[in-house]
Parts: C-alpha cells; structure tokens; sequence
C-alpha cells in the first residue's frame, strides 16, 4: 500500500473536475500540500495507508470557494456609508478616509478579519487589489489562505505612493520578490481605464508581461464609464484596452457589467478572466453582468464578493446563489445557470478566471489540497433525495449557507476545524478592527463641515491631475505675444476666445481651500455668445515646488458641474468671503517641443489689473511635471514676454 498523510473518508465528494466526477461514498487522500488520489472510498483505502485518517461524517467534500474580486483591507470599513451613489461613497467617504487611515497597520488588520470571514464562509482562495498590497499578502500568508495580490495603480495620490511612478516601481519589487511563493501569486492592479493614464496601462501591462504575472483591473462596471469612454475615445473600453495592449498580459477583469457581444469575443481570444460582482453591481445600481453569453461563448467567468465596504460581504455561498437567480431572472428561463455550473464559476472556472487553474479550483490529483467539507444535514437544507446526480449542486447553491461549512484546508494545512478557526484570533481582530471604526467615527464627524465633502455631495465631482505647472507674466500688450504664437514658435492644436465670470469663496479655516463658481461665455467669431458653461472648482492650498524662474504647484483640485445658481452655492456653502473676477481670454492649445501647453492671453476687466500671458499645463506625474516645468520658461521667452516677472499666483492671489 502507499503511504499518504491524509485520508478523509466517508464523503460526498464533488470534484468539480472536467468530467463533473461525483463520489457519493467517497475519499481524498492527501500528502504534503498536494491530493494523491479522489475516489470511491473502497477503492483508496485499499491502495492508499494514511497517517491520519478522518471520518467526514457524509458531508460535501468539495473544492474551496474561489472570491474572483474584492478588496479584503476594506472589512475595516464595511458599512461606513451606505445607500449613496456610486461618486458619493467613492470620492465623499471611501478616498478621504482611505488617505488618513490606511497605512500598513490598516491592510493587516483588515486582511486577517477578511480571511477570518472568508474561512469561514469556505472561501480558500481570493483575488485582491489594494495598496500596500505586500502587507496584505503577508498577513494572508500568515494566516495561510492562498490569494493573488494585486499592487493598485492609479493616477491619483493614494495612502502609498504619491504619485504612479512610485506605485510602478513598488510593484516590480513586490512582483521579484514574492514570485513563486507557495501561496501568493504577486500581480499588478491597474485600478481602470478612467482613474489610469494610457502611459500607466502599457507601464502595468509591459511588468505584468515581463513577470508573467496576472494583470488585475475594473473594466465597465458602469454605464457611465461606458458612455465617458464612448464620447472621449471614440469606442468602447475593451478596444480601447485592447489598444493599448492590456490584454497581452494575462488580464483578470473585474464586473464587466456593460460590454457587449464583440466585447466579449475580445476577451474570450486573449483568455482574459471575468470576475461577475452581483451583489456590489446591485448595491451600487450598476447592471446585471451578461454572463450567460460570456459563458456561451467560452469566457472563464469567475464569482466575487467585491470590497466589504460595496457588498457588505464577503459570503460567496450568497453571491453564488444571486448569480444563478439573477441569470434566471433576466433571461426569463428557469433552466439558465443550472446549479452545477454556478458551483463551476465559483472553483474551477474561477481559478481558470485568476489564471490559477494549474494548482487549485478541482479535487484531482497534483492539485494543490484546497478543500472544504459542508454539512448539509441541517434544517434549511433537510432532508435530501439522492435520484438526481444533480441534487447535491442544487443543495449547495440553492439551500447552503455559509455558516455550513465545518472545516478549510488550504495547501494540505487544515485552517478550520469543526468551526474553530486555528490560524486567525477572531476576537483580537474583532476588538482592533472596532478600535478602527471608532477612529473613523471621529473622523467624520470633524469633517461635517468640509467644503470638499458638501461638493462631493452635490454629484459629478471629479479629482483632477496632481500637479500643475503655471507660470504667467504680466504684459503690457497682447498684439506682439499674438502674433508669435501665429508664427513658427509653436504649432496651435485649437484656439478659444472666453469671457469669463469667476466668484471665488473664500472660507475662515484655510484648510479647506478656495471654492470658485465659473461661467464660462465662448465667443464665437462674430462676437456672439455661442455656449454658456458653468462649473464650480475646489482649489486645495498650494504646495510649490520651485524650479527657477519655473514653478511646480501640486494643488488638489476638484472638479463639479454647477446646475444650480450662484445664490443656491453661495446659501449652500455660506463663505466667510466673496471675490469676483472678470476676465477677456484667447485661449490656444499648441505644442511645444512636442508637448502639449495651454497659453491664456488675458485681459483682466475687473479688477482692472492688467493684460496677462499664462502658460501652464496639467499632469498626473511628477517626471511628467518638471519637465514640463523646465519648458515653461523657454516658451515664455520664445514668446517674447520676460520670465523675470513669471509668478505663480492665480489672479485671485493678486487682488485677495
């Protein structure tokens, strides 16, 4: 006979290989981190000798549960702001606690109360992307979940890095680092098309290639991302990815609620994985996933909880069962997403999605021994029929719950058993994760009275690039400055004549910035006003880094559409201060150098201060930024204007 470490007998074992392999009365025999054998139980224990042999009691011994998407850190601020649209929780609650909270304390903490619920819910494998990313696949190595880690990109600041390029490079170090980890699989999250650069999607792609490692991202989770995309690039966000050449890296994509058919043939050639979110997509008012036709036309389609923070959970035996359900329900067809195959999406599809399928997902053997035993022999799962094969899929998707399952081995190590968890002290993390939610508290309740937060509140709000390069130089005439910028100086890409009307609000507490209320007139050439735009921007305090005569301001800058009137934002927001500007300004975008600047010839009416000639240009990166910086004051000179007198004061700073 063979030895082997492990025997667990007295089964029903749902393998969930490619044959769908069932053994009522059967047994798995495991040795190291690996399975040996899956079988009828008198088969193994005549060929297999056990150190260790357990009686299963007839529960489902199965293949633990694969979470396709979430955010495991964000238990830590799970029902934090619930029942508000999308833009709201993200940009009013999520972010502005994210940058004062998460630190590498936050995400461990987060991450062992993540794995807690998950263990017990029967999850063994999940797929995250977040920041510190490294914190959160050690602590869920510690705890001995398997998991691939995704390190965030994004073209905004976040709670690790202050700008991309520092998030670029903390992940290849992670990737070299941890690649090949028995439990890890290190990858690189692009956050989505619209919080990345297209420089940032080709950087993540080319390192997920380099490294052969899984590239993580949202893709269309919103009708509006869609329709943003539409109207920016002209086409929808797979072609636009598919350009870029994501998809030539081994793509895990997140919700996909808003692509269509040739959408889905695109990820279906490239072998990209789907993550379907049902219940964050519900919660958030985002769609129903077409996921019947993803799986129709071959697409690995894995389930997944989202963030707890979107869901509030992270219970897969409840995503699994609102993933069949809602596939019935918008198809019209009772027989759609039969119960077998929703079990499928959620093991071995699912680690098929996360690239993963080689070592984990089924009960075969050389896979690695990631399993659970659930105990259906309760009332809200009694009594059981045994005419129909399909019987058991159906009682574990359609009756089962999470609090079902009884025991979790990950890699050939038990995690859970009868209940007990062994490698995660629940009520130290429940009493820490607490200690959080009362900081948090704090928190928010001192923020009540943000500029910022009453913005966000208002809807549309969108942060802009970090930094901005400015410089502007009073003149006395425009003509000459006019005329070269007409010459060979520069090429001219479009060219705008303004007059524009600007109430800035001023507010006692410098902290919050200043608010400012534009109504932009577009003059067409006849002198008449074609358009009227209105917007309101949140100006955050400058932060100047100087570069010579050139200066680099890093502001924090929000942007909003102002529906309303001036008399309902000045109720709304009661400023302690009231300035108004009035300017008259041609407006060129030209390239210089081959780079792209806006130049602003301004004639300020009211206050009369002067005529004006402003360079200055926008960026999410810091490179990007000084050296644009350095080419300011050369196309100032370039166009005649003296960078002696270059500042970088906004016009309101000059009358203030």
């Amino acid at each position: 006979m063979n030895k082997v470490d492990l025997l667990l007998v007295n089964a029903n074992v749902l393998t969930m290989d490619t044959q769908f392999n069932q053994y009522r009365h059967g047994a798995v025999a495991v040795s190291g981190d690996s399975i040996i054998a899956v079988g009828n139980q008198s088969d193994l224990e005549k060929e297999y000798l056990p150190a260790n042999k357990i009686d299963c009691h007839g529960k489902i011994l199965m293949p633990g549960l694969i979470n396709a998407h979430t955010h495991v850190p964000m238990t830590l601020l799970r029902g934090l702001a619930d029942d508000l649209r999308l833009d709201v929780w993200l940009m009013g609650y999520m972010m502005p606690v994210e940058r004062e909270f998460v630190s590498p304390d936050f995400v461990r903490l987060g991450t062992k109360l993540a794995c807690a619920e998950m263990i017990r819910s029967g999850v063994t494998t999940f797929n995250d992307m977040y920041y510190f990313e490294e914190d959160i696949a050690k602590a869920t190595a510690e705890v001995g979940m398997r998991a691939v880690c995704g390190q965030s990109i994004i073209k905004f600041p976040t709670p690790d890095a202050k700008y991309y390029e520092e998030s670029l490079e903390m992940a290849r170090d992670y990737i070299k680092r941890w690649k090949g980890h028995e439990l890890i699989v290190p990858s690189i999250a692009p956050h989505a098309p619209y919080t990345c650069t297209p420089e940032i999607i080709q950087a993540c792609a080319a390192l997920a290639i380099e490294f052969d490692v899984p590239l993580h991202t949202h893709i269309s989770e919103t009708a509006i991302e869609v329709e943003n995309m539409r109207r920016d690039q002209d086409m929808p966000v797979v072609p636009y990815l598919k350009k870029l050449g994501m998809f030539d890296a081994k793509v895990i994509s997140a919700h996909c609620v808003h692509i269509d058919e040739g959408e889905i043939h695109t990820l279906r050639h490239y072998n990209a994985g789907v993550s379907h979110n049902p219940s964050s997509n519900l919660k958030l008012s985002s769609g129903v996933a077409p996921v019947k036709r993803m799986l129709d036309l071959g697409l690995n389609v894995g389930i997944g909880t989202d963030g707890p923070a979107s869901n509030n959970d992270l219970d897969m035996f409840e995503e699994m069962r609102l993933t069949s359900f809602l596939q019935k329900g918008v198809s019209g067809d009772p027989t759609v997403l039969p119960a077998s195959q929703t079990v499928l999406m959620a093991t071995r599809m699912g680690a098929n999605a996360l690239h993963i399928g080689h070592i984990t997902g089924s009960l075969e053997p050389g896979k690695r021994a990631d399993l659970i035993l659930l105990d259906i022999d309760r009332l809200h799962n009694s009594p059981h029929f045994g005419h129909d094969p399909q019987g058991t899929y159906a009682q574990v998707v359609y009756a089962a719950k999470a609090s079902d399952v009884s025991d979790v081995m990950v890699n050939g190590k038990w995690l859970m058993t009868d209940h007990n968890l062994l490698t995660v002290d629940e009520d130290l993390v429940l009493s820490a994760s607490q200690d959080y939610a009362n900081k948090v508290d704090s928190f928010l309740i001192n923020r009540e009275s943000s500029v910022l937060s009453k913005l966000i509140a208002i809807g549309g709000a969108a942060e802009e690039e970090s930094f901005e390069v400015q410089a502007k130089v009073r003149v006395k005439e425009t003509s000459s400055i006019i005329e070269k910028i007409n010459s060979d100086e520069v090429e001219i890409l479009r060219k705008r004549h303004y007059k524009e009307y600007d109430d800035y609000f001023f507010f006692q507490d410098i902290e919050q910035g200043i608010l400012r209320y534009r109504e932009d007139d577009f003059i067409e050439e006849n002198g008449n006003v074609g358009n009227v735009r209105s917007r309101l921007t949140l100006i955050g305090p400058t932060n100047e880094g100087n570069f010579g005569q050139e200066v680099l301001l890093s502001r924090s800058r929000y942007l909003a559409p102002a529906t309303q009137t001036l008399r309902f934002y000045r109720e709304y927001f009661k400023p302690h201060l009231e300035k108004e500007i009035e300017k008259d300004r041609l407006r060129f975008l030209v390239k210089y150098q081959n780079t792209e600047f806006f130049i602003n010839v301004d004639e300020i009416v009211t206050p009369k201060i002067g005529y004006f000639l402003e360079v200055k240009s926008r960026t999410w990166s810091r490179d990007d930024a000084e050296n644009k910086a350095r080419l300011v004051a050369q196309l100032i000179q370039a166009l005649g204007a003296d960078i002696e007198e270059a500042t970088s004061e906004d016009y309101i700073e000059m009358v203030h």
